[in-house]
């Protein structure tokens, strides 16, 4: 009697990051475009949003659960050391135990694909015979650097005080400055858990994984991956665009009424928090513009605010009329809308990815770790901004902000922005680099599991 075929089963594990969750989703989403079934599952948190799709056959989402886990509004996960700590911990058995439950429900998995600082999720996965697949959620730059510095491959500095440039093949020379915030998540002992998890992560990457994922795409990063290659099985899937389903509380219909390319959007990721003074230097900024302006600023940055500044920042920025303040948005679309015509970011790499693949000119203002790297490519290697004042101060950053959309080089700019924007969506078409990427990973995936099917 003839057997029922096996669908390929891909799990994906994430950290409870809303900058982490957002791309695994979208790649999962990607991979079931393809036919294949995909599971999402991560320790979810309070305040973790996930993207809307209802369209996407295959694709579910599952909480991690049991093993001693937390409860969602646990205070504890809030600490992010705290958090990681925890699922490091009580996250392996949670995690069987849902691998087992697939099986039992008649959905083997057939590999597991985990985001960074997750690597016990890969020590599972590789006790119990899967095949491995981990999702870089930054630059290939970035992956480059690291990898680099944990293999001793490149003359990386020892002094704290030292200065300088850093010569990575396929890398522009990365002045030292540049490299440093990276280097405290392999140094540091304060933030020695995710040192830790960094180490496990790329240390021994080539004996722990089959595939290395990253959100990039082949022209935007060709030279640096096709160094890394050499060392590492890269394979770019990026960029990833939000779904176009859900609802975009009221956002997009302010900016259908706002002229073409003449909004500034300012927003600054999912962590980075704004004290009473840079709040109000934004606010005073933002106003000063005499443009139409789009500030994000979150509740839980909100929260640490004293009433006044709050206040006081909310009137200057709405009383001009021009401005609209929220606490959240569906940032890749807001940027995909024909009214913006610049972005504030902090360079977190899901902003920097989905700026250029929505081919809006920025205003570079990083905080920490990958920011600065690439705050580096925008400006001086892609050209599609001008490096911005951090912390914001109300007159560099409105003369940021007309530099970027009315100054001499604002055209140029802006064509070279548009630009970008045409090659993320050729990697993304049917035949292109990063659909050819998906595709081949689905067809291995997907003859594996007719294999073990029998």
């Amino acid at each position: 009697m003839p057997t029922t075929p096996v669908q390929a089963h891909i799990l994906l594990v994430s950290t409870p990051f809303q900058s982490h969750v957002n791309p695994l989703m979208r790649l999962g989403r990607r991979l079931a475009a393809k036919g294949v079934l995909v599971t999402f599952t991560t320790a979810f948190r309070a305040g973790i949003r996930l993207d809307e799709d209802p369209d996407v056959d295959g694709f579910r989402v599952e909480r991690l659960r049991g093993g001693g886990l937390w409860e969602l509004d646990d205070p504890r996960l809030a600490v992010a050391g705290d958090m990681a700590h925890h699922l490091s911990s009580a996250g392996p058995a949670a995690l069987e135990a849902l691998i087992r439950r697939e099986a039992e429900a008649g959905r083997p998995v057939t590999c597991v694909v985990a985001n960074a600082f997750v690597p016990w999720a890969l020590r599972v996965a590789a006790d119990m015979g899967l095949p491995r697949a981990i999702l870089w959620i930054q630059s290939c730059a970035v992956l480059s650097v690291y990898y680099h510095y944990l293999h001793a491959l490149a003359p990386f500095p020892e002094a704290d005080d030292a200065s300088g440039s850093l010569a990575i093949p396929g890398l522009p020379d990365l002045a030292i400055d540049e490299v440093r915030p990276l280097l405290i998540y392999t140094s540091s002992q304060d933030v020695d858990v995710w040192r830790q998890m960094l180490v496990a992560d790329l240390g021994s990457i080539r004996e722990k994984v089959s595939w290395v994922f990253v959100n990039t795409f082949d022209t935007l990063e060709q030279e640096t991956m096709s160094a890394l290659s050499e060392h590492v099985p890269v394979i770019p899937v990026g960029p990833f665009l939000e779904p176009e389903t859900g609802e975009a509380d009221g956002c997009i219909e302010w900016l259908d009424a706002q002229p073409p390319r003449s909004v500034v959007l300012l927003a600054f990721g999912s962590l980075v928090k704004t004290g009473d003074e840079e709040t109000t230097e934004i606010a005073e900024g933002l106003a000063g513009t005499e443009r139409p302006f789009f500030w994000v600023l979150r509740d839980d940055n909100r929260a640490l605010l004293s009433k006044d500044t709050l206040d006081g920042a909310l009137t200057a920025a709405t009383s001009c009329g021009r401005g609209k303040v929220v606490a959240w948005c569906r940032q890749a679309r807001v940027l995909a809308h024909g009214a913006v015509g610049c972005f504030v970011t902090h360079c977190g790499w899901n902003s920097t990815s989905e700026a250029l693949a929505a081919g809006v000119p920025v205003v570079a203002c990083p905080r920490w770790s990958d920011q600065s790297m690439n705050a580096k490519f925008l400006v001086d290697v892609y050209r599609v901004g001008v490096r911005g004042p951090t912390p914001v101060t109300r007159e560099s950053l409105r003369l940021s902000i007309e530099e970027v959309m009315g100054g001499p080089e604002a055209a140029g700019i802006g064509l070279r922005a548009a630009s970008w924007k045409k090659r993320a969506r050729e990697a993304l078409a049917d035949g292109g680099s990063t659909d050819n990427g998906v595709q081949a990973f689905v067809d291995q995936i997907t003859e594996l599991a007719r294999s073990e099917g029998g």
